[in-house]
């Protein structure tokens, strides 16, 4: 025993043998080394890419790239430590679909509907209407006197 605490073995605890237990760690260490050549990707990308700009690449590609990874990144991490990936396919679903549908909702919004921001010469009304109606009123009340 390794503590010497009076506790029985890990693979006691965990009801599986030596053998087992080097699988699933094998298997952990893959997931370790997948998570981390896409973070080093991402990294190399983001150090590398005042000079992708300027051979033509737009803003727009590296944004939906490092979205992908980190989608990528996520749903393996939930695939793999939250053991979603050895479930049936509908119970998957039934837990990733509302993700998915949130994630193409903020998709739309940042792309579609923040643009409308754009075209408005003075945008602060549309972000703070409170205050565009209270500078209404003291414009209007210093033209009364």
């Amino acid at each position: 025993m390794e503590f010497h605490d009076g506790f029985p073995d890990y693979e006691t605890l965990a009801q599986h043998s030596d053998a087992e237990g080097v699988g699933k760690r094998k298997i952990l260490m893959n997931v370790f080394w997948l998570l981390l050549v896409v973070t080093i990707i991402e990294v190399v990308l983001g150090f590398m890419w005042p000079t992708m700009e300027k051979s033509g690449l737009s803003k727009t590609w590296l944004i939906v790239v490092f979205i992908g990874f980190t989608v990528f990144k996520a749903g393996y991490i939930v695939m793999s430590f939250m053991h979603l990936g050895h479930e049936n396919k509908w119970l998957r679903w039934s837990i990733l679909g509302p993700y998915a549908v949130f994630v193409i909702y903020l998709a739309y919004m940042t792309s579609i509907q923040e643009g409308i921001y754009a075209g408005e010469p003075d945008h602060r009304s549309l972000l703070d209407p409170v205050k565009e109606i209270h500078q209404n009123s003291e414009a209007g009340h210093g033209e009364h006197h």
